[in-house]
């Protein structure tokens, strides 16, 4: 049986960008490399670009210029510190 999601729409947005987030900081493999379609396939969203513009004008991603994108030091260093949370 299906459950009815009851996040408002913000939740459900946070939510995507953490879970994109954290594809990015594997904390065993630092800082992997994703393209744009790897995360549309894992996030299992439509747009992965709404969640990846957020994360990249937090300064949390770089994106390059062939479509990849991956964790800052910065953010790596967050996910090192509080590790991946819900």
């Amino acid at each position: 049986m299906h459950e009815q999601d009851t996040r408002t729409p913000a939740e459900r947005h946070d939510a995507l960008e953490r879970d994109v987030f954290y594809l990015l900081t594997e904390p065993d493999d630092g800082q992997p490399l994703w393209s744009v379609e790897d995360i549309a396939r894992e996030a299992e969203t439509d747009d992965p670009m709404v969640p990846i513009h957020g994360l990249l004008r937090a300064g949390l991603i770089h994106q390059t210029t062939d479509g990849y994108v991956f964790a800052t030091r910065a953010g790596v260093r967050v996910v090192q510190i509080i590790g991946h949370v819900a």
